[in-house]
């Protein structure tokens, strides 16, 4: 046989050999590099873990930081306050210091007080006296106003002697009536005349509830016309009138 048949066998076979030769190689190449991928990858993964555990911590950490900031403003604040209480205290300390050391002038203040006390008491008095002296000129000059009773004129008309402020002879006013109204200082026909209705009522329910049977709506008219000496006039309007009611 020639041996030119042997040399493409031989080349076949070489490059089978070297054919998975290379392919081992390739193999074992891909491999590694699978394998260091993952190595990467892990490492990568466990880096980023790492990172986000980091930035977590950092930002309690900065919450924190915040947290001891807002105190620390809060805490200054309160120190602020605090140092302007102090310098007001101190400011009143120095006033009552200043007033310490007058304090030789307490004996000349104290008489000086007294003085002013006396002149005050003295002028409550003089005051009291000017009021009594007013009341008096008062009732003077009311006095000198009334209208001049004319005793003559009124039994004229009435065919009997008239006191002056007789509330009896104001129909519907008998003696006990009569009381009731002088304890409620009502002792003149003036005084009558001025009262109002309500305050004459109130003077009857002074006296019980026999009393408040009796109607003064006309008493305080009647009492005018006699303090008025209106005589015949008074005389009339009460034949008008049926126990003082109309």
């Amino acid at each position: 046989m020639s041996p030119c048949i042997y040399i493409p066998i031989i080349v076949g076979l070489i490059c089978a050999i070297l054919g998975y030769l290379l392919g081992r190689l390739f193999r074992s190449s891909n491999d590694n590099s699978s394998n260091d991928n993952d190595s990467i990858i892990l490492e990568l993964r466990n880096k980023i873990s790492q990172l986000e555990a980091n930035l977590d911590a950092c930002n309690k950490a900065k919450l924190a930081l915040q947290n001891d900031l807002d105190a620390c403003r809060e805490s200054k604040s309160g120190l602020s306050s605090d140092l302007k209480l102090a310098r007001e205290a101190s400011a009143n300390l120095g006033a009552a210091a200043s007033l310490a050391k007058n304090s030789n002038d307490d004996s000349e203040l104290k008489d000086k007080i007294t003085k002013l006390e006396a002149e005050l008491d003295a002028c409550n008095k003089a005051k009291a006296n000017l009021q009594t002296d007013l009341e008096a000129a008062k009732n003077t000059n009311n006095n000198l106003n009334l209208i001049p009773f004319n005793a003559d004129a009124a039994k004229a008309v009435f065919g009997k002697k008239i006191k002056q402020d007789d509330l009896k002879i104001v129909e519907g006013i008998g003696p006990k009536i009569e009381g009731l109204f002088h304890n409620f200082d009502i002792k003149t026909w003036k005084a009558l005349s001025e009262a109002s209705i309500e305050k004459c009522q109130e003077v009857l329910n002074s006296g019980g509830e026999r009393y408040r049977i009796h109607k003064p709506d006309t008493w305080p008219q009647q009492a005018k016309l006699a303090y008025e000496g209106k005589w015949e006039e008074l005389l009339k309007w009460q034949d008008e009138l049926d126990g003082g009611k109309l």
